[in-house]
């Protein structure tokens, strides 16, 4: 009768502790949250020939399109400063 205890008890799920996990949207629109903290959301159409060159930057650098276009503001006040 242990065998079939130890083979129940082995084979089951470890229970998750602290309540249900988060579904992915809720992990995104939490993450959205915190980010609208510090960020700003921006929302643009760009040419697509300048899409490939931002993403050709982004690839060689390895940075992301966001990152990328907030290096490329900061240069450009540099530059005027």
């Amino acid at each position: 009768m242990s065998q079939i205890e130890n083979a129940l008890t082995s084979s089951s799920k470890r229970i998750y502790r602290k309540g249900n996990p988060l579904s992915s949207a809720e992990k995104k629109r939490l993450s959205i949250s915190r980010k609208k903290t510090t960020h700003k959301e921006l929302n643009v159409f760009i040419q697509n020939m300048h899409k490939e060159s931002l993403q050709q930057l982004c690839e060689e650098a390895g940075t992301t399109q966001a990152q990328m276009i907030e290096l490329l503001i900061e240069r450009e006040m540099a530059k005027r400063a």
